[in-house]
């Protein structure tokens, strides 16, 4: 006949319930006037319930008491160096509407407007440059402007488009082979000059076109 024997709960969880019961006694006979309760361990030493919950609580440091020769922290009320912008009560003493306008004219007066230049021409690379195609396009997307074959299928631009990662190289790919004029590969079949849910806004935004 088989035999269960009882699995011994963990150490950390005796030693909580241990604890939580020596506080709540504790608390209980100090509310009732009378001194704590000295517990033993488990080689029959006494143990100062007080100096065990110290221990538990702080990890072995005892807390540090204030007094004379140690006295609390002062909190700080007017560091150097420290800003008050966010304090209004502390800003509306030291200046009115009228002088947060001056500083704002002040600031606005030191801005530098940086004009765009010419794009760089990436080393290394004989692929188109598509940011330079789109800046210098201005036809919205879907809006037909170049010819194309009545043979070149939704298929066949479905087919052709799924073959790139992105549409940025699809793009690529397009005017590599003749885009916009020409469209082997059926990228481009409304004839907007971009291929395959390419599309140039993000970049035209970036010039404020």
């Amino acid at each position: 006949m088989r035999r269960l024997c009882p699995i011994a709960a963990p150490a950390w969880d005796l030693d909580r319930v241990d604890q939580d019961r020596i506080a709540r006694s504790t608390r209980e006979r100090r509310l009732e006037g009378a001194a704590p309760v000295t517990t033993m361990t488990l080689d029959g030493e006494p143990v100062d319930d007080e100096a065990r919950q110290t221990t538990a609580a702080n990890s072995g440091v005892a807390p540090v008491q204030a007094g004379p020769d140690n006295p609390p922290p002062q909190a700080v009320t007017d560091a150097a160096g420290i800003s008050r912008e966010q304090d209004f009560q502390a800003v509306s003493g030291e200046r009115d509407i009228e002088d947060d306008a001056e500083r704002l004219r002040q600031a606005q007066s030191q801005y530098r407007v940086i004009q765009p230049t010419a794009l760089p021409s990436r080393p290394g690379s004989d692929r188109p440059n598509i940011v330079a195609f789109a800046l210098q396009t201005n036809n919205p997307v879907g809006v037909a402007i170049y010819k194309r074959s009545s043979l070149n299928s939704q298929a066949k631009h479905q087919r052709n488009c799924a073959g790139f990662a992105s549409p940025d190289l699809a793009q690529e790919d397009f005017l590599a082979n003749g885009g916009p004029e020409r469209d082997r590969k059926a990228l481009d079949p409304d004839g907007d000059g971009f291929a395959c849910a390419w599309d140039p806004t993000p970049f035209r935004r970036v010039r404020g076109g």
